[in-house]
């Protein structure tokens, strides 16, 4: 990998891992039309870790908050009623699918699930998906003629069924072109959230699953020596860099903003890609990556 490219891919992940379109599917994407070798699972788990580190900063009095809270709980009683401290637990309530699944599934996270075919298909469905669960959540706060606007839900309301419903949709993002944002934000709006409480728990969430994959594939890639270190590692701090401004914009947009726009550009870019595909002008398959 070149400086060159692990600049662009660095841009592409910090661009688009909080955005509903799927960062995974955009690295993979961006390698396939500029003719360059697939970056791999390794170097997504990676520079994600970059992204995660802006997630860190972003939320750092929550964060901050939410550890105090959830520590002082485990030798308190009194403290496992505050929100702060059932946060904690939701979070790691919440991680278990993704956890579970990721480990089960490696081999074909690396592998099969990099499939063009299957990135291009869940572009197209998962958007739908989105712009359904958007749609929803939009009656609900305007209301219409002869009905009242409903009251959403926020995190005080979250519990352990919905943690695990917001786990599992994190996990369906293990497979490229799901996006965690989108399957995790359209989870909760289908539940009953607020778009901003959706948002904000999906990306507490995936703070232990992202961390906890780039230590292991740092600890497969230092093992097995297969990853170009100087560019991943400059790729990793432009996420940072790039991610931390797009939290910004994303959590000011959403609270006005409807989720279309994304839905829209899935819809397209899947069309798009499946129909390269078919005509042979793309191949399906990542290229193999050098030692």
């Amino acid at each position: 990998m070149s400086w060159f490219e692990s600049l662009i891919l660095g841009l592409v992940q910090g661009l688009t891992e909080f955005l509903p379109v799927s960062s995974s599917a955009h690295l993979r994407l961006t390698a396939a039309f500029s003719g360059w070798e697939d970056p791999g699972a390794a170097f997504t788990a990676i520079t994600q870790i970059g992204t995660e580190a802006a997630v860190l900063i972003y939320f750092r009095k929550d964060i901050g908050r939410i550890i105090a809270a959830w520590s002082r709980s485990l030798f308190d009683k009194t403290m496992r009623k505050d929100h702060d401290a059932q946060m904690g637990w939701l979070v790691i309530v919440g991680s278990i699918p993704i956890g579970l699944l990721g480990v089960t599934l490696k081999d074909q996270i690396e592998g099969p699930f990099r499939d063009l075919r299957i990135t291009a298909t869940m572009l197209v469905v998962v958007g739908i998906v989105i712009g359904i669960a958007d749609r929803l959540a939009a009656r609900d706060e305007t209301g219409g003629k002869h009905r009242a606007p409903k009251q959403r839900k926020s995190l005080e309301n979250l519990g352990v069924k919905d943690g695990l419903i917001f786990g599992l949709c994190q996990a369906c993002a293990l497979i490229p072109g799901v996006s965690r944002s989108g399957a995790t934000i359209s989870g909760g709006l289908f539940m009953g959230y607020k778009r901003e409480a959706a948002a904000r728990y999906s990306f507490l969430l995936a703070i232990p699953a992202v961390l906890a994959s780039g230590v292991f594939e740092t600890k497969d890639a230092l093992e097995g020596g297969h990853v170009a270190w100087g560019p991943t590692m400059f790729a990793t701090v432009i996420a940072f860099v790039t991610g931390y401004a797009v939290i910004a914009w994303f959590m000011k947009f959403i609270s006005t903003k409807s989720f279309m726009p994304f839905v829209y550009y899935r819809v397209v870019l899947g069309i798009v890609i499946i129909a390269l595909v078919a005509t042979g002008s793309l191949s399906p398959h990542a290229a193999e990556s050098a030692g």
